[in-house]
This record gives structure tokens, sequence and C-alpha cells, in this order.
């Protein structure tokens, strides 16, 4: 997901050859308060031009707090027909349902399919927000699809002086809160999407964080600068070996005409877990190789 900011021409324009799976048109941290009148003509033009039949990548809107100025942003955006809306700064899964009553009116209001715009929540930048995590679990979001995380709006609401120790690797209750999403989004059956690299010159460190987060479980990750979606497209993608190994199970246990739950590859035995595993791996495989010859 790359944010790029809704009222900057120039990275406007570059959004399109990006090669993200979505782009975010940002209202809310990278625009001025004084230029979001701009910013939501700017994005409606954008979402105008390029109508949801006619996109070969998603678009994304992050607008700004509920209790800011959502709701003109909303209203400026829904007849564009975004694919999702960013939900920043949340207190819980209700200010998620409040989004998707809000959306519900809109996409009546201007003709857009019910249930069109997605929600992807960004988790825990209040302190309420990291406590309340585990009721993704309890409650039904239709309209929720993916859970996002972040670290510096958060250390700004506790006070922390900074969020990385002496290795520049997440304190601990950093590395708490990021497992904590991680379980909520799963436990909700939606996409689990890893913070920000800060350092967009730190290509090497992105790849490394990247196949950490993949090989945890999460399945993509927030970009702020073009230079960083090549690597994580990549990092994200499984590798040649893993998909070799993937498709040697799947065989396996169709081999068996589905009567066993085990099956024995090179000395090791497998089991159902494994199958289940191997099968995300091959829908991984068949996304990503989709993005590329796109």
């Amino acid at each position: 997901m790359l944010y790029v900011p809704g009222d900057d021409d120039r990275k406007l324009a570059k959004a399109d050859s990006s090669g993200a799976d979505a782009v975010v048109l940002d209202l809310e941290d990278s625009v001025a308060e004084s230029n979001r009148g701009v910013a939501r003509g700017k994005v409606r033009k954008f979402l105008d031009d390029r109508p949801p039949e006619r996109r070969d990548y998603q678009l994304w809107v992050r607008i700004n707090a509920l209790d800011d100025s959502a709701l003109v942003d909303l209203a400026a955006v829904a007849g564009g027909a975004p694919d999702g809306v960013v939900l920043p700064k949340i207190d819980g899964p209700d200010d998620v349902l409040r989004l998707a009553h809000h959306l519900d009116a809109l996409e009546v209001r201007e003709g857009v399919a019910p249930g069109h715009t997605k929600i992807c929540a960004v988790a825990t930048e209040t302190p309420a927000a990291v406590l309340r995590l585990h009721e993704f679990a309890l409650v039904r979001l239709p309209r929720l699809v993916a859970l996002n995380w972040g670290a510096e709006d958060l250390s700004a609401a506790i006070g922390a002086s900074t969020n990385v120790d002496a290795t520049g690797r997440w304190t601990l209750t950093y590395r708490w809160i990021r497992s904590a999403v991680l379980l909520a989004a799963k436990a909700a059956g939606v996409q689990a999407i890893e913070t920000v690299h800060v350092n967009y010159r730190d290509t090497e460190g992105l790849r490394v964080s990247c196949r950490e987060a993949a090989q945890e479980g999460f399945t993509g990750r927030a970009a702020i600068h073009p230079d960083q979606v090549a690597p994580i497209n990549e990092e994200f993608a499984p590798s040649a070996e893993d998909v070799s190994l993937a498709r040697t199970i799947v065989a396996a246990f169709e081999a068996s005409g589905g009567e066993v739950g085990t099956v024995g590859i090179d000395g090791h035995m497998l089991d159902i877990p494994h199958l289940k595993r191997a099968r995300n791996v091959l829908q991984l495989h068949k996304h990503s190789q989709r993005r590329t010859t796109a």
C-alpha cells in the first residue's frame, strides 16, 4: 500500500506506474490542514479519471479521524468509488462500524454499488485502540479487509521519547503491539499489514524486515516512497523453493484422494496444517505472478 499525498501533483502523476497493489491517496498526515480542501478536489479528480473498471491496481483514500474532518473527506471522494478507505486513529471496532454506516449512506447517494468501498483500519494509534484489539475477533464488520499498525502517533499519545532501542529494533511495547495486531487480524479473518519502514533509503533493512514480516504471517506492507514498492513486492512473494515445496505437498495430498490426514515427504511427516499453508503459498504466488504480468 503506497501512500501518496493527495495535494502533490508530481507524486500523484507517478502513482499509475508505481507497481503497488494499492495506492492510498492521503488526506491526513501528509497534507497540511490549510490545504485539505485542495487535496480533496485533486483526489476526487484522480479517482474520476480512473473509474474502477479501468484500474489495474486498487485506489484507496486515507481520510482524517472520525472526530476531525472525516465526513467532509468522505462526502468529497465517495462518488469516485475508491476501492477502500484507510481509517486512522480509531479507538476500537465501533469506529469502523461508524465509518461503515457513513459509507452505506454515501454509496446510495452517489450511485456506487453497495459495499464496494472496503475499510483498512490503522488499529494502534491510540492507547484505547491497542487495549481493544481483541474485540475485532468478536464483531462482524463486512467492509473491514485489513488491519494496519503504526508506532509514531501512539508514541506521541503515550509520551514516549522513542519507539526503538539502541539496536534500532522496536522496544518491548511496540513488539507486543505488533504481535497483537497480527493476531487480531487473523482472528477477524482480514489481512495484516506491516507498518512503514521510515528510512526509505535503507533498502536492505527494508528487505530484511519484509522477510521477517512475511514469515510471521503479515500479508503486505505500507510504503511511503515508490522505491520501496519493488522490494516489498519481491520479499512478500513466495520464493521459488517455497512454491516448489507447496506444489509437492498439495500433489501428495491430492494423490491420496483425500483419504489420509498425513503424508510423508523427504522423511518428514506433514499433516493438514501443512496443506493449508501450502495452498496459501500457491495463492500468494498466483497473485504475485498476476501482478508481474499485468
